[in-house]
């Protein structure tokens, strides 16, 4: 993996964990989310529109990329509601990488040793976050695992999508629809107040950090193998334990600490060529 790739999936992986934690900390998390989308989509426009590319051959990958996106978002803000982001976040981020892997593995690519033992790791990580005692988040879990789902099929996609389009007018494309369906969403169940009450600093930081997360990613996935990037993108699962603890206050045992950090070991191997 190029240095500079890295540099790129490391900082998006702090982004990405902060605007999670700043969201999943809101009182109405949806409305929040919403908030978030529509903000970042407006700030971003004026950078998209001055590196526009987009080839026609873009638009499927940006269709089918939408679609996973909004999936992804519901189910974040489900699970974000139902359950604690120190569960959440290191189930649905750790188990994303193994499916991008198995993904690149029906393509043709070869799953070597380290990347078994990675999956091994990643699998024994997530029992220990999900806790082998006490009463189960039987929902948290599997809503992590959903989300994990839709996290390896738009990696996927937007691998191939990438190559025709430059990232920021891209990314752009994929969220514009993303962010009209929720807020239709909101305006169809009568919470539009609640949107409006979610306007703040908070909200807004969320929607710069998100968009430059992915943004970053996105460019990321134009140096280096999507399994690479998605799998060192992970490292966020431990500034998201930690932060879950400093500033959600949710009790995080050693177990979960160490499941968290076994996880990210285990997709720094899954990341090995």
């Amino acid at each position: 993996m190029p240095l500079s790739a890295l540099a790129l999936t490391l900082a998006a992986a702090a982004l990405h964990a902060g605007w999670n934690i700043l969201l999943a900390g809101r009182r109405d998390v949806r409305a929040a989310t919403t908030v978030a989308l529509v903000l970042s989509v407006l700030a971003f426009a004026p950078v998209a529109a001055a590196t526009w590319r987009v080839e026609a051959a873009a638009a499927p990958w940006i269709a089918a990329s939408a679609a996973l996106e909004l999936t992804y978002f519901f189910l974040l803000t489900e699970a974000y509601r139902a359950s604690d982001v120190s569960l959440v976040y290191p189930i649905a981020r750790g188990v994303a990488p193994v499916l991008v892997l198995a993904g690149a593995s029906l393509g043709g690519a070869v799953l070597g040793a380290w990347q078994a033992l990675g999956v091994v790791f990643v699998g024994v990580g997530v029992l220990l976050v999900r806790g082998l005692r006490g009463p189960v988040d039987a929902r948290g879990v599997v809503l992590a695992l959903a989300i994990a789902t839709t996290i390896a099929g738009y990696t996927l996609v937007d691998k191939q999508g990438i190559e025709h389009a430059s990232p920021i007018a891209y990314l752009e494309l994929v969220l514009l629809p993303v962010a009209l369906a929720a807020v239709v969403w909101q305006a169809a169940t009568g919470r539009l107040a609640t949107v409006r009450a979610e306007v703040g600093v908070a909200t807004t930081a969320a929607a710069l950090a998100s968009f430059a997360a992915y943004a970053l990613v996105l460019g990321a996935l134009s140096l280096a193998p999507a399994a690479a990037v998605a799998a060192v993108r992970e490292s966020s699962i431990l500034f998201a334990v930690v932060l879950g603890v400093l500033v959600l206050r949710e009790p995080v045992g050693m177990a979960r600490i160490g499941g968290g950090t076994l996880v990210v070991l285990g997709v720094v191997l899954v990341a090995a060529t």
